[in-house]
């Protein structure tokens, strides 16, 4: 029988036909994702969609940063962190990111995607239980099935969730949660989620992706501002790709934690160090950030002026915890209709549809960066309101 034969029938098969298939069911749904290449110059397009919380991307002190490392150390990293791809600068930024985030250690990945897998099932091992809360990012739901440990997803932001399945569980066990979740720009109630962590001898661990550079004292992130940093029962994982303007993740906790990822975490050891120019932008960010602790809380009040404005012109905007403002959509062509109309009339703004949305919600997420003028706020504002679906 022809090695592309079915099994059963014996029809002759193209082995990815049923791609097509896949392909057809995505056009009908009007879900095809397509690759838009940005343009080194904006042209004129007010950006509300990007991660560049600070507005830190194209600050000339970050750019110089990547320059500088990459003239120093080479346009990569040249293999894993544990072979070649430690440099003295990653060691740095290592240093640096505990010290600002006030924790003990830090270890930088290639992407915060890394991060998080590497946190997730490094530190739950089969026999022990994760508790995930239903909104997390897709890199902390991917941890939890690489894991070895069983997984419990709980409803959002919900601490007496938490307790119930953590009484149920006899054994070790952790919890996972963003602190600021990347679709309503909600924050999760770390506190709360923390003493109830503490209550069973269980783990946390935080992915501050969203909450890095804006919440805190000077933008060190929801985990210092709910208390927990340094905290020898809690991890928080973070990515450099957002307010920091480069790329790039890191994990921060205890040493023997940290020592442990090291020895035990697959996406750092059989990974690719971060190339330099990256580390050495996201370095470069965060001594600015030090310098000018202002930053993060403009990306607030832009946030909050985002989400008083919109109300005001009668749209469903959600209250922003942190620098993502979402407005819902009534139904996910109408989301993908007003994105592009937006972008017509020179606004960027994301475009959250499902299934990319757990709740089936579509939204328009917008992007509160603390370089915004009030001018640029009123201009988005108006266009979005224009715009709006009637």
């Amino acid at each position: 029988m022809s090695t592309n034969s079915h099994p059963v029938t014996g029809a002759t098969r193209a082995p990815f036909d049923w791609l097509d298939e896949q392909a057809g069911l995505r056009a009908d749904a009007g879900l095809v994702r397509t690759l838009r290449p940005r343009a080194a110059d904006a042209g004129g397009l007010l950006d509300l969609a990007s991660n560049d919380y600070l507005g830190l991307t194209r600050h000339p002190e970050v750019t110089e940063g990547a320059a500088a490392a990459a003239r120093r150390w080479g346009g990569g990293a040249t293999g894993s962190r544990l072979v070649t791809g430690s440099t003295e600068l990653h060691a740095e930024l290592e240093r640096e990111l505990a010290d600002f985030c006030g924790f003990e250690a830090a270890l930088v990945f290639s992407s915060g995607y890394a991060a998080n897998l590497a946190a997730v099932t490094a530190l739950a091992p089969h026999g022990s239980l994760i508790v995930s809360d239903a909104g997390n990012h897709a890199s902390l739901i991917d941890g939890c099935r690489l894991a070895r440990a069983a997984t419990q997803v709980v409803p959002h932001s919900d601490p007496e969730a938490v307790r119930k399945t953590l009484e149920a569980h006899d054994g070790p066990a952790v919890m996972v949660s963003d602190s600021v979740f990347s679709v309503d720009g909600d924050a999760a109630p770390l506190a709360e989620l923390a003493d109830v962590c503490r209550e069973f001898g269980a783990g946390l661990i935080v992915d501050d992706a969203h909450g890095l550079g804006v919440l805190g004292d000077g933008g060190r992130g929801a985990p210092h501002a709910a208390g927990l940093a340094g905290a020898a029962d809690t991890v928080v994982t973070l990515t450099l790709s957002k307010s920091f303007g480069s790329q790039g993740g890191a994990v921060l906790g205890p040493a023997k934690v940290i020592d442990h990822l090291v020895n035990a975490a697959r996406t750092f050891i059989f990974d690719t160090g971060l190339a330099p120019a990256a580390a050495g932008a996201a370095l470069a960010a965060l001594r600015l950030l030090r310098r000018e602790p202002e930053r993060a809380a403009r990306a607030r009040r832009v946030a909050a002026e985002l989400h008083r404005r919109l109300t005001a012109e009668g749209l469903s905007a959600v209250r922003p915890d942190a620098a993502v403002v979402s407005v819902r959509a009534p139904a996910p062509e109408s989301a993908v209709r007003w994105a592009a109309e937006c972008r017509a009339a020179g606004l960027a703004v994301g475009c959250f549809r499902p299934p990319s949305v757990p709740d089936g919600i579509s939204r328009l997420r917008l992007t509160a960066r603390a370089d915004l003028t009030d001018e640029q706020i009123a201009d988005a504002v108006r266009v979005i309101s224009r715009t709006a679906p009637r």
